[in-house]
C-alpha cells in the first residue's frame, strides 16, 4: 500500500498515472508493474528484476494477479536473463507478498527473503529466509544492502543496489505523493528516523515501489522529511482552529481532496498524533470517538 498524493488534491495523479509494464531502468534494473492499479498504487506495484547474468534477484511480487505473469515474462526476456534466482520482499503488505505463490506456480520454488513479521507473514506457507539490517543479497552483477527502515511497515527494508549507488525505497518513499503511515501497524516517529537513515547513505537515484524512477535521490527524501514536518504544524494549527478528533483535522486539512481519500489520510493524521503525543504536545482524550486535545 502506498499513499496519497502531495502534489495535487486530485487522486487522479497517481491513480491515472501511465507507466509501462516492463521498462530498464538502469543496466542491472528492469522493471515488471505489477497490474494491480488503484488510488492507493497508483500504477501498481513496481517488481523488480536485479543483476546482469542468467538468474537476477525478483524485488517484490505484487499482489498475484494472473495478468502479471506475462508480464514478468516479457520482463525476463527483455533483461535478458532467464530465470529468477530468488524473491527479496521490501515488507509484508499484500502488493508486495502477494504474488510469492503464483510465481512458485508459474517458475517454480525459490527462495524467499524479508524481514521476518509473524501478523504478515503467516496467512503464507512458503519458507521466509530472514533478512537484518547490513545484510546483503548478491547476484552476477549486483549487490543489495539491506536497511531496516520501519515506519510504514515493522518489516520494511529499503535495498541499497551498491553498484549503481541506488536505494531501492519501497513504499516509504514513491515517485510520486507520499505515503500512508498505517495507525495500527506504523509508527511516524520510526518512519522519520528511517528517512533520516536513508539520507544519509546519500543514494542517487531512488527506485519506488510505486511510481517512477526518481533521479535526485536525496533532495526527494528531504522533500519527503520536510513534508511531514509541515503536516505537522497543520495538524496543530487544525486543533488551534478547534478541530477536537481525527475527522475535523482531515476535513480542514484535506478538504480540497476527494472524500474517498479521507479514511487513509485519518490513518496518518492518527499517527502524526500518536507521535505528538509522545512528544507532550497533545493529549487523546479518553472516552471520544478519536478525540484529541492540545497540552
Amino acid at each position: 500500500m502506498c499513499g496519497d498524493s502531495k502534489s495535487s488534491p486530485d487522486a487522479s495523479v497517481m491513480l491515472g498515472m501511465q507507466m509501462p509494464n516492463t521498462d530498464k531502468w538502469s543496466q542491472r534494473v528492469t522493471t515488471a508493474l505489477g497490474q494491480n492499479p488503484s488510488a492507493f498504487t497508483g500504477p501498481g506495484t513496481n517488481t523488480y528484476l536485479v543483476g546482469t547474468g542468467e538468474e537476477r534477484i525478483l524485488l517484490d511480487t505484487g499482489d498475484g494477479r494472473p495478468e502479471y505473469l506475462p508480464v514478468l515474462e516479457e520482463a525476463i526476456e527483455q533483461s535478458g536473463c532467464r530465470s529468477i534466482q530468488e524473491i527479496v520482499l521490501t515488507h509484508g503488505h499484500p502488493d508486495h507478498i502477494g504474488g510469492v505463490q503464483s510465481i512458485f506456480d508459474h517458475f517454480g520454488p525459490c527462495r524467499v527473503t524479508k524481514m521476518k513479521y509473524d501478523a504478515f507473514d503467516s496467512p503464507y506457507d512458503f519458507e521466509i529466509h530472514e533478512i537484518a539490517d547490513g545484510d546483503q543479497i548478491s547476484t552476477e552483477g549486483a549487490t543489495l544492502h539491506a536497511l531496516h527502515a520501519p515506519g510504514h511497515a515493522p518489516d520494511h527494508i529499503c535495498f541499497m543496489l551498491e553498484e549503481e549507488r541506488a536505494l531501492f525505497t519501497g513504499d516509504n518513499v514513491l515517485g510520486v505523493g507520499t505515503t500512508i503511515i498505517p495507525a495500527d501497524s506504523g509508527s511516524l516517529a520510526d518512519y522519520m528516523d528511517s528517512l533520516h537513515y536513508l539520507l544519509a547513505q546519500k543514494p542517487e537515484h531512488l527506485f519506488p515501489a510505486h511510481g517512477p524512477l526518481v533521479t535526485n535521490g536525496m533532495e526527494k527524501i528531504q522533500e519527503y522529511i520536510d513534508h511531514r514536518l509541515n503536516r505537522e504544524q497543520q495538524i496543530l494549527a487544525a486543533m488551534q482552529q478547534g478541530a477536537e478528533n481525527v475527522q475535523a483535522i482531515v476535513e480542514i486539512i484535506y478538504a480540497a481532496y476527494p472524500k474517498s481519500l479521507h479514511a487513509a489520510a485519518g490513518q496518518s493524521v492518527t499517527s502524526h498524533l500518536i507521535k505528538l503525543e509522545s512528544e507532550g504536545q497533545v493529549q487523546s482524550v479518553p472516552n471520544t470517538q478519536q478525540g484529541w486535545t492540545l497540552l
